[in-house]
């Protein structure tokens, strides 16, 4: 049975949402929390707009750190470990999908397709990724509502 692939209109929920807690960025899936609430009741391009918001984010943050050499591996790798990913996003954005499954836990990149452009150990890199995009969506929030005012 083929794996469902996601669209880029897919949730991008991790499960693990902060907003919640009174986060106004999830610091799981980094969506602001009106976005979160409202998620069932937006239209596919504008669920497309906030998922293409944070692949841009994803690629600006590891453009410089990561390459990667052969998608259809990285991929296959991905639905072979259950790693939960969007296929339908740049294949660099799936390099965040495989540090926060992983964790800390030591992984051969080159295995997946994917070269450490500075040679970042991946158990230590995630952490300083995750950060930087939620710094990212937290300073676009503030943004956003600035407009609004």
């Amino acid at each position: 049975m083929p794996k469902l692939q996601k669209k880029r209109s897919s949730t991008p929920c991790l499960g693990i949402c902060t907003t919640t807690f009174g986060d106004e960025v999830c610091k799981g899936c980094k969506r602001f929390s009106h976005e979160i609430v409202s998620w069932t009741k937006y239209s596919l391009d504008e669920r497309e707009i906030i998922n293409t918001r944070l692949e841009k984010f994803k690629v600006q943050i590891l453009q410089d750190r990561f390459k990667v050499n052969d998608v259809e591996l990285f991929s296959n790798n991905l639905d072979q470990m259950g790693i939960n990913f969007n296929h339908s996003l740049d294949p660099l954005t799936w390099i965040f999908d495989l540090l926060r499954a992983t964790g800390s836990q030591a992984i051969d990149l080159t295995k997946f397709g994917i070269e450490s452009l500075q040679h970042y150990n991946p158990g230590n890199i995630k952490d300083t990724i995750n950060k930087e995009l939620l710094d990212l969506s937290e300073a676009h929030h503030e943004r956003y509502f600035k407009k609004l005012n």
